[in-house]
């Protein structure tokens, strides 16, 4: 291996590294904790609401795996202006 190809390796690693620490500042980051609670208690008004007339164990589980997936996909967006503000 040349030097050339090790210092371009190198920084290679460094991008890598950067990149796992910003995930894991996101992952243990105040804002997301605010943002799944926020989304999940949306969910769960909106859902109590449509379904208050029926009592159906199975419905009622879904709340919880709705919240969740909701708000692990709208926190995409969420991220994106976190990161602007915490790189």
């Amino acid at each position: 291996m040349e030097i050339k190809d090790l210092e371009k390796e190198i920084e290679q690693i460094k991008q890598r590294n950067a990149k796992v620490e910003l995930d894991k500042k996101w992952e243990t980051s105040g804002a997301r904790k605010i943002c799944i609670c926020i989304l999940t208690y949306i969910v769960v008004i909106i859902y109590s609401y449509l379904t208050n007339k029926i009592n159906n164990i199975f419905l009622s589980s879904l709340v919880p795996v709705i919240g969740f997936t909701l708000s692990t996909v709208s926190l995409n967006f969420i991220r994106k202006i976190w990161e602007k503000h915490n790189n």
